[in-house]
């Protein structure tokens, strides 16, 4: 992928090099594009992720969704995380309601008009493909065509989403913190503040004693 810099709100991020470490346990076996490999060859002879693996990450996504959507009220905790920023606070957070959120507000902010009528349909309100066909007035065809667009869409963006992604699903639900993000905020080493002298006097009393 092309050596490109994002620079958001005075931070610089990377973009993300896919490789076929992190393709090839998603990627579909039947697939006839990459194989099952995950990668297959794109511009510049460069690999790219193939759409398999891109609609392997929405599902597994999708399907923490619906786990999440069919949760009891009570069973959802509030716990004590990391915050990222130059206080380095710790703060109470909701990650069940917090991953809804961010599932179908991200959602909504990459799809087209037409695309967010078929997810919000399809996906969020569970409408098979024959009512979605009769409410959006397309044919079979086109709404399949929207679906897979759809899973590929966005399979790339919860992946590759910055500065957190929501997939893996693991480091979204347990706050782990990837890269170098905050590296120098985990070397921080903590100094007592001690009044001047203090060191001399506890040395004289422990002499005299």
């Amino acid at each position: 992928m092309a050596a490109l810099t994002m620079e958001v709100a005075g931070r610089t991020f990377q973009p993300m090099n896919w490789d076929r470490s992190q393709t090839i346990a998603l990627a579909k076996t039947t697939c006839t594009y990459c194989h099952g490999y995950g990668m297959r060859p794109g511009r510049n002879d460069r690999e790219t992720p193939c759409n398999c693996v891109f609609r392997a990450v929405f599902r597994a996504c999708y399907r923490r969704f619906r786990e999440c959507a069919c949760k009891e009220k009570h069973l959802s905790r509030v716990q004590l995380e990391f915050c990222g920023g130059k206080d380095n606070r710790m703060a109470y957070g909701r990650k069940v309601e917090e991953y809804m959120a961010d599932f179908c507000l991200v959602s909504r902010r990459n799809l087209t008009p037409f695309e967010y009528d078929v997810f919000r349909f399809h996906f969020l309100l569970g409408a098979d493909w024959k009512m979605c066909c009769w409410r959006l007035h397309i044919d079979r065809g086109t709404f399949f065509h929207a679906v897979y667009r759809i899973e590929q869409k966005l399979g790339r963006v919860f992946r590759e989403l910055e500065p957190y992604s929501l997939f893996p699903l693991d480091e979204y639900f347990s706050g782990n913190i990837r890269g170098d993000l905050y590296a120098g905020s985990r070397q921080t080493t903590i100094v007592p503040i001690r009044a001047p002298g203090t060191a001399e006097r506890t040395a004289a009393r422990l002499s005299a004693a």
